[in-house]
């Protein structure tokens, strides 16, 4: 279903989160990006590496490109978007803090569930986003609280990378991020989209 050439995703692009984290708010989206080895579906394991001891979920709406986009403005990104999906941007957070760059902490196989469809018929200004872990409600926040909305951060993305039909940008998570232990369930649902659900498992 998801055969991206790439996943670009947003830091620090909500409100809260951003005090969560004690973190500056960004005066421009904070780029990085998650290899297509991380991306799995609905349904699949998240595998807790051996080398971090702080696993987190960070529930996001995802954005899936169709056709190719570059240097897009923000009035015609609409008409590079194929749809959206649910997306948990799963981190190992003890490595996040200990790395100088992300890279490591959030690119491991399996960091990168998506699903559980790609929506059409959705308007990604204004919906509601829940995360749960084993039926808890942990984060829940609506996507008008993004710092950058969807359609800013196709332009500034395009404007650095070609974007290609089937890439996914993500676009960051909410206040309520937290960690992930073996066996449990965490499960990212979006009004209009659908539920993703994802179990966790040691290798």
């Amino acid at each position: 279903m998801f055969n991206p050439t790439k996943v670009v995703a947003i830091g620090v692009n909500y409100f809260d989160h951003a005090e969560e984290m004690r973190a500056k708010i960004p005066s421009s989206p904070m780029l990085f990006l998650k290899p297509p080895s991380s991306v799995i579906g609905d349904g699949e394991a998240i595998v807790y590496p051996e080398a971090t001891k702080e696993l987190h979920y960070e529930g996001e709406l995802a954005v899936v490109i169709g056709k190719k986009a570059s240097h897009v403005p923000r009035a015609e990104a609409h008409r590079y978007i194929a749809g959206y999906c649910c997306a948990n941007d799963v981190t190992a957070r003890d490595l996040q803090r200990s790395d100088v760059q992300w890279t490591r902490s959030k690119s491991f196989d399996t960091f990168c569930p998506l699903g559980p469809r790609i929506a059409t018929d959705v308007d990604p200004l204004g919906l509601e986003l829940t995360t749960r872990v084993n039926g808890e409600v942990r984060q829940k926040s609506n996507t008008r609280n993004m710092i950058f909305d969807v359609f800013s951060l196709l332009a500034q993305v395009s404007s650095v990378m070609t974007l290609l039909p089937g890439d996914v940008i993500i676009t960051g998570t909410p206040s309520g991020v937290g960690p992930l232990q073996p066996g449990d369930v965490v499960e990212v649902e979006i009004e209009g989209i659908g539920l993703l659900r994802n179990p966790v498992k040691k290798l």
